[in-house]
């Protein structure tokens, strides 16, 4: 009888660890979902396996948690703002250097703001944590100027690298929020 009972216990706490585990685990993917949103579904398809995906999201957390990331102070924005206008009314002389430059703008707001710059891919991934909703515009920029670079790309292609970068400049200029 005690036998029993000891295996009936040792089944129920095996049970009970299964469920708290199985709620635990849904309960991340749930919040991976709602910080990443779009990037979450990209990363899956591109690593073929949620729980993978989900393992690099995490690091991906883990990381920029890291990082001191920080607001611009007032004038810092200022300036930058004030060259992306500039750089935005230059784009019907030169298409291909205001992109450049509005590539160039991006990486020295996101290097102010204390992401590394070092590397593209890095560069995405860490945007992706704090920045889900534009990291793909900023992916689309990249990939067009990379076509632009091989003759693959023209003007209007090059319209959409400026607009692809605006939408995460405004966004590196104006998120006022600093991680404790």
């Amino acid at each position: 009888m005690n036998t029993l009972v000891i295996i009936l216990i040792v089944v129920v706490a095996v049970l009970a660890a299964g469920v708290v585990w199985l709620a635990i685990s849904r309960q991340k993917s749930k919040h991976l979902r709602a910080r990443f949103g779009p990037e979450y579904q990209r990363t899956v398809a591109e690593m073929g396996a949620a729980g993978k995906a989900e393992r690099d999201l995490a690091r991906r957390e883990k990381r920029v948690e890291r990082l001191k990331i920080r607001p611009l102070p007032p004038a810092t924005r200022d300036r930058l703002a004030e060259a992306w206008r500039k750089e935005q009314s230059r784009f019907l002389d030169d298409p291909q250097g205001a992109v450049l430059e509005a590539d160039r703008l991006v990486m020295e707001t996101m290097n102010l703001r204390g992401y590394p710059v070092a590397d593209f891919e890095q560069r995405a991934d860490d945007l992706s944590v704090d920045h889900a909703q534009v990291v793909q515009n900023y992916r689309a920029a990249h990939d067009i100027v990379a076509r632009h670079k091989v003759g693959q790309a023209d003007t209007e292609d090059l319209r959409q690298a400026f607009v692809h970068y605006r939408a995460l400049f405004d966004e590196l200029l104006e998120m006022q929020e600093v991680r404790s």
